[in-house]
């Protein structure tokens, strides 16, 4: 990733909003298919569909290899879930995430939702991660810090008792789907990222990722699966936002309900 940061033409924001709006929809598809009975792989082709229908590109599918085009990820599994056989259950806790590519600029969400009825701890997982992403874009503004944003989330989510996630962060997002800066969801060492200010016209990714019990994860062997090592349940939650005069615009919000 290239550590210079883009900021946006008006043209390239208009494209990025159109981008953006195709992968909400997607995301939206994905949310509507999760269901008991329904396998993973069902899942990534209505998100697949969608994504073509709407004259984008799936832009996960062959990202380094990547064999779909949505990371769909259950109960323990944090992030990056290859979509297969695997059937969802009530109960069940699913994750969606994707990134869809139009004109050039790529937009990228995730969200994670219940099938069924699900735990008390789920659906409040799921309720926390959600509002971190919130807490935390109340510093996406002109002027603050990439860690200001972090520090949010971290906050919010540590005092409901959950945990974040230190291996994957949030990112800059443009033409490609990972751009600079990184943006931690929590307070990193001194050094180990950029910690820009925030600029107009800049567009980043901002996802927590959050367990219930411990942070720390581990990768399946198929290379791609990231699980919580103490096998709790983990949430995802995220939109593609560009930094304005005042505040911050959620570019794939629409869909979102």
């Amino acid at each position: 990733m290239s550590e210079i940061i883009s900021i946006k033409s008006p043209r390239e924001i208009e494209l990025m909003r159109q981008a953006a709006k195709i992968t909400a929809g997607a995301r939206s598809m994905g949310r509507q298919a999760v269901r008991d009975g329904v396998s993973t792989r069902e899942i990534d082709k209505a998100v697949h569909e969608y994504i073509v229908k709407n004259g984008a590109v799936p832009s996960c599918l062959g990202y380094e290899g990547f064999p779909a085009a949505t990371c769909v990820s259950v109960n323990d599994e944090v992030i990056h879930g290859i979509p297969g056989k695997r059937i969802v259950r009530n109960g069940d806790i699913v994750s969606v995430d994707l990134c869809a590519t139009y004109k050039g600029f790529v937009g990228d969400c995730a969200g994670t939702y219940a099938c069924g009825e699900v735990s008390d701890e789920a659906r409040r997982l799921i309720e926390v991660t959600r509002q971190a992403f919130f807490e935390g874009i109340k510093f996406a503004k002109v002027g603050y810090r990439i860690f200001d944003i972090g520090e949010a989330v971290q906050d919010y989510v540590e005092s409901h008792g959950f945990s974040v996630v230190r291996d994957f962060v949030g990112h800059g997002i443009g033409r490609s789907m990972h751009e600079a800066p990184e943006v931690p969801n929590y307070r990193p060492p001194r050094g180990r990222h950029m910690n820009p200010r925030l600029m107009k016209g800049m567009t980043i990714c901002v996802e927590p990722m959050v367990c219930a019990g411990d942070w720390q994860v581990d990768i399946l062997d198929d290379g791609w699966t990231v699980v919580t090592v103490d096998g709790s349940l983990a949430a995802h939650y995220e939109n593609t936002i560009l930094i304005t005069d005042g505040e911050p615009e959620i570019l794939t919000m629409a869909e979102d309900i």
